[in-house]
C-alpha cells in the first residue's frame, strides 16, 4: 500500500520544476501519465552530455521514474480531444506552459473543470500568471532575478548561479505539497481548485533568513562566499590536504573545537568569547584556524571533529558525496530497470517510497 495510491496524474510539465513533482507523487504511489509531444517529448530528453548507457540523457532520467509516456499532438483537434479526456480521467492536471497557452489549446481549468468540477490543477510558471505572464524564463533568470546569484559567490567575484537548478527544485517540492492539500480538501469537500506556484515566488520564499532579514529588518544581504552572515565559524577552512568545512552553533562546540585543535587560549580570546564577537572578528579568527588546520588532512580533521561533537565534513565531490552515504547506510542510490538513479529520500515505515518504473522511453504518435 502506497501513501498515493489511487490518485491519477495527467502531467503535462516539462524541463524539472513540474517533472519533479509529478515524479515524487508517482513515488507515493500515484499514477502519472506524462503527455509528451511528438518527435522529441521533454526537452531534457535531449539535454546532454551526459547520456546512460542506452544513450538517454541523464538529465530526463533524474525527474521522470514512476511514469508513463502518452504522445499527443496539441497541435491537432484530435490531440487537443484526446488531452481533454486524459486530463478529465485523471482528475488531477499539472502542467507548465506559459500562462494562457493552456488555454489557448482549450486545456484551461475553467474548461476543464466544466467536465470535472473536482479537478485539481497544477499551474507552474516562472513568473506568475499576472503582470508577469509574458516574461520568459529558466531557473538561470529566476535564481539572478531573485536575488540568489546576489548572495552566492565570493565578495569579490561575481555573482554566482548555484551548482544545480534549485530553484525549480524547490518550486517542485511545492507544487507537490500544494496538490497533497489540495487532495486532503478535495476528500473532504469533494471541491477541485486550482493551485498557482511560480519560480521567482518559491525562491524568494526560500531564501528564508536572507529575505526575512530584508523584508523585518532592512537589510540587504551580500555574497560572502561559504561564511553565514550570523555565525561563526560557520565556513570553509584549506587545511594541509583539502577543504574542510566547519559549522560551530553554539560555544560549545567552539570550545570543543579549540580542544580538537589544541588552541584553548582562542576560547579565552575576548575576540572570541562568543558567536557575536566571533562573527564581529570572523577573519582574525579565520587566520587562526587556517593556521592550525594546516598540520593535518580534512578528512582527519572531520572525524576527530565528529568525535567531539563539533559539525564538520570534507567538502566532497559526488562520487565520493554518494560513498559517504553509502557508508552510512542511507543506501542512496536505487537500480530501476537497470538505471542507476538517486533514491527518494523519504522512508516511511506504513506507505513505503515505490519504484515501479525506470523513466518510460518516447512513443511513437
Amino acid at each position: 500500500m502506497t501513501a498515493l495510491q489511487g490518485l491519477r496524474i495527467a502531467d503535462f510539465s516539462r524541463i524539472l520544476a513540474g517533472p519533479l513533482a509529478t515524479m515524487l507523487l508517482g513515488d507515493l504511489g500515484a499514477d502519472v501519465v506524462k503527455v509528451e509531444r511528438p518527435g522529441g517529448g521533454d526537452d531534457t530528453r535531449s539535454w546532454g552530455p551526459p547520456y546512460a548507457e542506452d544513450g538517454t540523457a541523464t538529465y530526463f532520467l533524474s525527474v521522470n521514474r514512476n511514469k508513463q509516456s502518452q504522445v499527443l499532438d496539441l497541435s491537432t483537434q484530435i490531440g487537443r480531444r484526446r488531452a481533454q479526456d486524459l486530463a478529465v480521467e485523471c482528475g488531477i492536471v499539472v502542467e507548465n506552459f506559459r500562462p494562457g497557452v493552456m488555454d489557448r489549446l482549450g486545456l484551461g481549468y475553467e474548461v476543464l473543470a466544466e467536465r470535472r468540477p473536482d479537478l485539481i490543477y497544477c499551474s507552474i510558471s516562472a513568473f506568475g500568471s499576472g503582470d508577469g505572464a509574458a516574461l520568459p524564463g529558466y531557473d538561470l533568470i529566476v535564481q539572478a532575478v531573485g536575488g540568489l546569484m546576489s548572495i552566492t559567490g565570493t565578495p569579490d567575484g561575481e555573482p554566482q548561479k548555484v551548482g544545480v537548478a534549485l530553484v525549480d527544485v524547490v518550486t517542485g517540492l511545492f507544487a507537490a505539497l500544494g496538490i497533497v492539500a489540495a487532495v486532503r480538501h478535495r476528500e473532504r469537500t469533494g471541491e477541485g481548485q486550482r493551485i498557482e506556484v511560480d519560480l521567482l515566488s518559491c525562491v524568494l520564499a526560500a531564501l528564508t533568513n536572507q529575505a526575512a532579514g530584508y523584508t523585518a529588518g532592512g537589510v540587504i544581504p551580500q555574497r560572502m562566499g561559504n561564511q553565514h552572515p550570523s555565525i561563526a565559524p560557520y565556513e570553509t577552512l584549506p587545511t594541509g590536504d583539502g577543504v574542510l568545512a566547519v559549522a560551530v552553533g553554539n560555544d560549545k562546540q567552539f570550545t570543543a573545537m579549540c580542544a580538537v585543535l589544541d588552541a584553548p587560549e582562542l576560547v579565552g580570546d575576548t575576540r572570541f568569547v562568543s558567536n557575536t564577537s566571533r562573527v564581529g572578528h570572523r577573519d582574525a579568527l579565520r587566520t587562526e584556524l587556517v593556521k592550525r588546520l594546516s598540520g593535518g588532512d580534512a578528512a582527519t580533521w572531520a572525524r576527530r571533529l565528529n568525535d567531539a561533537g563539533v559539525p564538520a565534513g570534507p567538502v566532497n565531490d559526488l562520487a565520493a558525496a554518494f560513498e559517504y552515504a553509502q557508508s552510512l547506510g542511507l543506501e542512496p542510490i536505487v537500480n530501476i530497470g537497470g538505471t542507476a538513479l538517486p533514491r527518494n529520500p523519504l522512508r516511511m515505515a506504513g506507505t513505503p517510497v515505490r519504484y515501479a518504473s525506470a523513466p518510460p522511453r518516447l512513443e511513437k504518435l
